[in-house]
């Protein structure tokens, strides 16, 4: 089996493949404060819950954007494995070429993204991995990364309404029945959620305007959920894209 783990702002993001399958998926909380031996352990407890034991684990690989949790977890890894995981970061080599892009703070994330995203359908490609950010990363025809957007994500932006306006309660995400809301927490939820769908609409038509044809839309992350079926353009929808990539990559090394 081949651990797989996406080290986020939110959580981290562990899943198994094995034979090309995932075959599950588990997380734990992005803690500032872990250790190693701790992490090992929370590590452990997910992979008891999947009856899968560390002597299962061939091999493991790690993207992050969470510099302090890096290397808590890859010591985390090697307690457990007794092998030094594969760290992904922009340095390292894979089937993504990049284009007219300045990579020095380039999310490691957003690469990942384009290499799952590129081996299952053809460019140009604008991907939507909406977690604490939603980014869009785009492919052109080509096949090469030329940019795209960072956006706040959508529980990230209801969260600052709430706490920015003092009238304005923290609500939680349901699919909304209509368009226009009759009370305050339905006028939040339906504003986020059409906003977030309507900021996608009018941003993929601007990238189709500026690639000069349609790209292929993928839609991933954890609150794609939500608004996956507000779209009215054509969308993939694959929630394990990160996964995915990070577990091609791992095999692209080997």
């Amino acid at each position: 089996m081949i651990l797989t783990v996406d080290i986020g702002n939110t959580t981290i993001t562990l899943g198994g493949f094995t034979d090309d399958i995932l075959q599950f998926i588990r997380r734990i909380d992005s803690d500032r404060t872990l250790t190693p031996a701790i992490c090992a352990q929370q590590i452990i407890q997910q992979l008891q819950l999947q009856q899968v034991s560390a002597a299962q684990i061939q091999g493991c690989v790690v993207a992050s954007v969470v510099p302090v949790l890096t290397p808590v977890v890859c010591q985390a890894l090697e307690q457990l494995t007794g092998n030094s995981p594969c760290i992904v970061d922009k340095s390292t080599p894979c089937s993504v070429k990049i284009k007219g892009y300045d990579t020095s703070n380039l999310g490691t994330d957003r690469i990942v993204d384009c290499v799952a995203a590129l081996k299952r359908w053809a460019p140009p490609l604008a991907v939507f991995d909406m977690g604490t950010a939603t980014t869009l990363s785009v492919l052109d025809k080509d096949g090469c990364f030329c940019g795209g957007m960072i956006l706040p994500g959508l529980q990230l932006s209801v969260d600052a309404l709430s706490a920015r306006a003092a009238q304005l309660p923290p609500i939680t995400f349901e699919q909304p029945q209509k368009v226009i809301g009759t009370d305050t927490v339905s006028c939040m939820q339906y504003g986020a959620l059409y906003g977030t769908a309507g900021s996608i609409e009018g941003i993929v038509q601007r990238v189709t305007e500026e690639l000069g044809q349609a790209p292929t839309v993928v839609l991933t992350g954890g609150l794609s959920v939500h608004i996956l079926p507000l779209l009215r353009c054509p969308v993939e929808y694959e929630p394990h894209l990160q996964l995915m990539g990070l577990y091609e990559i791992y095999r692209e090394q080997q």
